[in-house]
């Protein structure tokens, strides 16, 4: 008979169940959806436990065996984390999906991974009915009635779907963990897909294990209390939050999702000593107006994967925070910078038991300071190892020569310490300069009627090869009287002219992935020159 083991999420509930039971580990908040004092969520172990166990018993109730899979598409409710442990009870493997995802790629993700049933939130209903005859596959439905969002209907109408709350209701039955091993997966989470389809990336139950364990990696003491915006589909808020959450009792607090303006008031009002940074969060934050007590606030430091050199230090100085900086992708390799040690717009060096270098086209060792691809394996010399779920051929490419590559450009220098520069594939380079998005960004995030900005290149005008144009996607705030010709009088104080954008691509919002990246080919396929939301110096 298999052992308990606390690298499987199951059995590290259900022992953390027994030894505390009534410690509120978990709080989900909600006011970020609305401006109504809306009661928060709390989960206890003991709760997570019983709850975890009534979907494991739903999940076997509908003939799924062990290694089946089913779709998870909602936000961050309580029930997300309850399907997670009820799959890793059942031995099934959940496929986390985010729920601003629409017909075309949800309808590839259900299909290419086989799900047999989706667990859904009711404003993800009609997403999931548009696909329904493009997934024969799909068996059955599971909602979750929320009522939050215009999307939202009403489950009592949709004939096809039965109620997650009425799974939830019943009495408790007691199920059998049915995994073998910590081996067994957990979970398929799929990449962004920005050069083709998206890859589903196969999570053993030890990997959540190992996320468990990266509390004491980044410095979480007992009486911390993290908080992450980031949806819990992406592995960013599995890994730096829940993980070490429920392995350490550390009583952490989530949003629905990251709202920039209210992270700081959420960590007052909660007591929050840390947060999770990702993607154009850092920036999106930084571009608020400054107030007097931006720095009146109990979080000691951030776990920043991307803080942009050019506003690492003034962000510390402005919120009173220190920086975390660590280095991750879903396929593997991780690195981290901790605080105070090494220099900054580093993400630091691998960690222990891990081999990272810096490479050429033809896989030699670039020279400190010189760019190049970076890539990982074991310390032992051991081949790394990556699966992506029925692509044996995109497995094999992506550990090609034993190095995991991960298709990120960076450089590290002569005291070993690692820099990230830009995805492979991309990069400004302007009149023969690499320009570096993160001075623009910090530039124009600092005029106070911007609300966000996201910088990427186009190809130039001039038709040099290799050569970019810049472009500066920018959200005016709300009621702000925007005026383009400000901006780049702005720019121009502020950055040296190679650096001033060549266009000004005015937008509602900045189209992003679940973790906040910045979708640069909407973008692009958005921007045209003479468009009406297209500005450049002469046209403003």
């Amino acid at each position: 008979m298999r052992e308990r083991s606390e690298a499987v999420l199951a059995d590290l509930v259900r022992i953390r169940a027994e030894q505390r039971p009534d410690l509120d580990v978990l709080t989900f908040e909600r006011l970020s959806l609305d401006d109504g004092a809306t009661p928060d969520e709390v989960r206890t172990y003991s709760e997570l436990a019983s709850r975890g166990n009534r979907i494991a018993a739903a999940l076997i109730e509908r003939g799924l065996e062990r290694g089946a899979r089913f779709g998870l598409m909602m936000r961050n409710h309580p029930e997300f984390v309850e399907a997670m442990i009820g799959a890793s009870i059942s031995g099934c493997v959940f496929v986390p999906i985010d729920p601003r995802t629409r017909a075309d790629k949800l309808a590839f993700m259900l299909r290419n991974s086989g799900c047999r049933g989706i667990i859904c939130a009711d404003y993800c209903l009609a997403e999931v009915d548009s696909v329904r005859d493009r997934t024969p596959g799909l068996e059955w439905v599971l909602a979750l009635e929320t009522g939050e969002g215009a999307d939202a209907i009403p489950i009592a109408g949709v004939a096809y779907a039965d109620s997650l709350r009425e799974v939830l209701a019943k009495p408790a039955a007691t199920v059998d963990v049915r995994l073998e091993s910590s081996a067994d997966p957990l979970q398929i989470i799929y990449t962004s897909g920005t050069t083709g389809d998206p890859k589903g990336v196969v999570f053993p139950n030890a990997r959540f294990g190992a996320f468990a364990m990266l509390g004491l990696l980044l410095g979480y003491r007992p009486d911390d209390r993290p908080y992450t915006g980031l949806s819990l589909t992406h592995g960013n808020a599995q890994a730096v939050t829940l993980g070490p959450s429920l392995h350490m009792g550390l009583r952490a607090v989530m949003s629905r999702r990251f709202t920039k303006s209210r992270i700081w008031d959420v960590c007052r009002r909660h007591g929050c000593t840390t947060f999770s940074l990702l993607g154009g969060m850092t920036t999106a934050i930084y571009s608020e107006v400054p107030r007097e007590d931006d720095g009146d606030n109990p979080v000691r430091f951030v776990v920043s994967a991307g803080m942009p050199a050019a506003i690492w230090e003034a962000f510390e100085r402005r919120f009173d925070v220190q920086v975390f900086e660590w280095y991750g992708a879903v396929e593997g390799g991780l690195a981290f910078k901790p605080i105070g040690q090494g220099p900054v717009g580093s993400f630091g060096k691998p960690v222990p038991g891990l081999e990272m270098k810096i490479v050429d086209d033809a896989g030699d060792e670039c020279a400190p300071g010189e760019v190049g691809e970076i890539v990982s394996r074991p310390a032992s010399g051991e081949p790394a190892e990556v699966e992506y779920f029925e692509n044996p051929e995109a497995s094999r490419d992506k550990t090609r020569g034993g190095w995991l590559r991960s298709g990120d450009m960076g450089h590290r220098d002569a005291d070993g310490w690692f820099f990230f520069d830009y995805r492979k594939g991309g990069g400004i380079r302007r009149s023969g300069d690499f320009i570096n998005p993160g001075f623009v960004e910090k530039a124009i995030a600092e005029i106070p009627e911007v609300s966000d900005v996201f910088v990427y290149g186009i190809p130039a005008a001039s038709g040099a090869p290799g050569e970019k144009d810049v472009v500066a996607a920018i959200v005016p705030k709300p009621g702000a009287a925007f005026a383009a010709d400000a901006i780049f009088a702005a720019c121009r104080r502020s950055l040296e002219s190679n650096f001033v954008p060549s266009y000004l691509q005015v937008l509602d919002e900045i189209p992003k992935t679940v973790s906040e990246k910045p979708q640069e080919r909407f973008l692009l396929e958005a921007f045209a020159p003479e468009a009406p939301n297209v500005f450049t110096e002469k046209r403003s």
